[in-house]
């Protein structure tokens, strides 16, 4: 491994740069050495700390974030019931309102818990809930759902809402900086 890249100890990097080998800091290249440089950040071996790959998508559960688990579960029901009631009753204000509940379950799911699930759980009992109340006929032959566009924009649009929040916390766990690509 190259020192520049991260790898190798101190000792190492030093020694390189004493006997002019490759990347050392007499090859006259630019390349600074190891020392005093702020390189990767260490442990008391010595050896780099590299983050493993998706140990901030996932944490170790305990029993109160089983417990902030189950009452998304049950605020992603409690909204898709809400919100299938209001968004047909005062359209187009009460699908804005539906929608914003749902981005605000969502967002808020993510901020308690710090991982993607916090989107995927209430996401998901989101989803069967209104797919459920979708479905639902009553003997009369009426639907919970209205029979029109606001219905398939809530639908939609709380899907695309789920799936951006799930992108965003992501994004946030792996710490990709905002901003233009390659500046």
């Amino acid at each position: 491994m190259s020192t520049a890249k991260g790898g190798g100890n101190a000792a190492e990097g030093s020694g390189r740069a004493a006997s002019g080998g490759k990347g050392g800091a007499s090859s006259g290249k630019g390349q600074r050495s190891r020392a005093g440089s702020g390189g990767t950040p260490r442990d008391r071996s010595g050896a780099p700390v590299v983050p493993t790959a998706g140990a901030a998508l996932t944490a170790p559960l305990t029993p109160g974030r089983v417990g902030i688990y189950v009452l998304l579960l049950l605020t992603g029901v409690l909204v898709a019931c809400a919100g299938t009631l209001v968004q047909a009753a005062w359209f187009p204000g009460g699908l804005v309102l539906a929608l914003a509940g749902v981005g605000g379950l969502f967002y808020g799911g993510v901020r308690a818990t710090g991982t993607s699930a916090g989107v995927l759980v209430p996401g998901a009992a989101w989803l069967v809930t209104v797919f459920a109340l979708l479905s639902n006929v009553r003997p009369e032959g009426d639907f919970l759902f209205g029979a029109g566009v606001g219905s398939y924009i809530f639908l939609l649009g709380g899907i695309l809402v789920a799936v951006i929040c799930a992108t965003a916390a992501q994004m946030r766990a792996t710490g990709l900086r905002y901003g233009r690509v390659g500046g």
